[in-house]
């Protein structure tokens, strides 16, 4: 029962990080709510199993961490986000291939010239030269060393790949960039097996030789996304896909392909925003092509974020997840809040999402680095590139609630809630049952005024703790009978953000409009 949990630990982050998860002293129990708004948290009402949280490392955050950074630096940071003792984070997206924000100019792991075939992928490559050696190329350059030392202090850290492109000669186009698709239906080699002399098959022994390889690196692949952002016809590393597309290639090739020698890599659909869930997925995905796939994931750039349940209704077995978004370096504390905290650590997690996975882990105090010059964007962490010096976001602390005081492991159970959407209304909060019986919630406030909340656990009847919520802000409890993780982020270094001129493009918070 919760009320043998002798163990607490509250924390509040303010909006305006003025309060950084600072340490509160367990509220006494009152037989009274009074006026305060009311979550109850039932650890009996269980849904999905939560996985994890964490960020990407892409070419650009892995340059950074890697480049800019002193081993000492480095080493000091990794152990702050991913070491189960700190900042507890497990759950990492990785590009297969060039993406963007990258540090190098784009690549893919078998560049051939557009017409010729390299159908047996005899020229495969994560790169040259030892993992982060200077003179080291595409993932071995920074990627790589970046994730194996990650590894080295959370083995157990779960890795998502995701690729922005297939190689310019598998697709119409000729063209890593801008869109364009694969080359359906058409054939490549001598002969007709369609595991083998399809492009289809061949793009899908891609994926199966990059697990391979990353694996001689010791980094296993935990999953798959089919494409990133399959709608966009972006100016970088793109490709286009349906979700009818998507689900046919994942059960006609890829599932076949990675049954062959990776049957336990999970593969996930769409790695889009909301808006591309236009229908029942269902009426995209055939029973049995959802066999095949493990689950889908989602952006957060742009709603209607109720599309969501177009997929989480559909197959009761798959996982659902958020793999991308981030803010700008200049973001008000209100929309800041309400993209990580109401939308992402709130709404989508209460509506069924089993893990998160924010938009670049690092970038630096301009928003770089990125091969198309847009500044302003902001990482999880900023790192100074001239010294690695590190400033921690409003990501970094909402990642940290999710990561030091929920188990992976754990399941999502039923609390109360007051917001429709995670950035209107009045409180939200979302609540965990670990594996070792220890239990915890998140509750956060949309609003700009404080908010008195009145917290209890099913099973305790009447006993109620009085806590404020502040503006836009998050409070956290974890109660348990063994010793809980109560270690303190370090302290930000000083250095000046530099973040003009800013192109906002779609990073926009709900609500808001260009």
């Amino acid at each position: 029962m919760v009320s043998s949990l002798t163990h607490e630990y509250w924390t509040v982050t303010s909006g305006d990080l003025q309060e950084r998860r600072a340490t509160l002293e367990p509220p006494a129990v009152v037989a009274s709510a009074g006026d305060a708004v009311k979550i109850v948290v039932d650890p009996a009402d269980r849904k999905q199993p939560w996985i994890g949280a964490g960020a990407a490392i892409t070419d650009a955050a892995a340059s950074l961490i890697w480049g800019s950074q002193s081993p000492e630096q480095r080493h000091a940071l990794l152990e702050e986000l991913f070491s189960p003792d700190q900042g507890g984070l497990s759950v990492i997206r990785i590009p297969l291939g060039s993406c963007e924000p990258a540090s190098q100019p784009y690549y893919t792991y078998d560049d051939v010239p557009f017409g010729l075939h390299d159908a047996s992928l005899s020229l495969f490559s994560l790169g040259e030269g030892e993992p982060g050696a200077p003179d080291a190329t595409k993932d071995l350059k920074y990627i790589v060393p970046v994730v194996q030392e990650i590894l080295s202090i959370n083995p157990a850290v779960k890795i998502i790949a995701s690729p922005w492109s297939a190689p310019a000669w598998m697709k119409n186009t000729g063209s890593l960039k801008q869109g364009g698709h694969l080359r359906f239906g058409e054939w490549t080699g001598n002969g007709y097996d369609p595991l083998q002399h399809t492009f289809e098959g061949v793009y899908a022994h891609y994926f199966a030789k990059y697990i391979e390889e990353m694996g001689r690196y010791g980094i296993p692949i935990w999953a798959v996304t089919v494409q990133n952002e399959p709608s966009n016809a972006a100016p970088w590393p793109a490709m286009m896909w349906t979700l009818q597309e998507q689900a046919d290639f994942a059960h006609r090739f890829l599932r076949p392909v990675l049954d062959q020698t990776f049957p336990q890599t999970r593969i996930f659909i769409n790695d889009d925003s909301p808006h591309c869930l236009v229908r029942p997925v269902r009426e995209d995905v055939t029973p049995e092509q959802a066999a095949s796939i493990d689950g889908l994931t989602i952006h957060t750039y742009s709603g209607p974020y109720d599309k969501f349940f177009n997929a989480t209704h559909a197959y009761p077995h798959w996982l659902f997840g958020m793999t991308e978004r981030r803010c700008m370096i200049d973001e008000t504390p209100e929309d800041a809040a309400h993209i990580m905290s109401g939308v992402i650590g709130n709404w989508m997690v209460r509506c069924g999402g089993s893990f998160i996975a924010l938009w670049n882990m690092a970038l630096d105090e301009r928003g770089l680095p990125n091969m198309v010059g847009a500044t302003g964007r902001r990482g999880v962490v900023t790192i100074d590139h001239a010294t690695g010096k590190v400033k921690r976001n409003l990501e970094y602390y909402m990642l940290r609630a999710f990561g030091q005081d929920v188990e992976p492991g754990s399941t999502v159970v039923a609390s109360s809630n007051y917001t429709p959407d995670g950035w209107s209304g009045s409180l939200g909060s979302v609540g965990f049952l670990a594996p070792d019986g220890s239990a915890s919630a998140h509750i956060y406030n949309p609003t700009g005024e404080p908010i008195q909340a009145a917290v209890t656990f099913a099973g305790q009847g009447a006993a109620w703790q009085l806590v404020e919520v502040p503006a836009w802000g998050t409070v956290t409890v974890h109660k348990s009978r063994e010793v809980l993780n109560v270690s303190r982020p370090r302290q930000d270094e000083d250095f000046e953000l530099n973040p003009a001129p800013t192109d906002l493009a779609d990073d926009l918070a709900p609500g808001k409009t260009h």
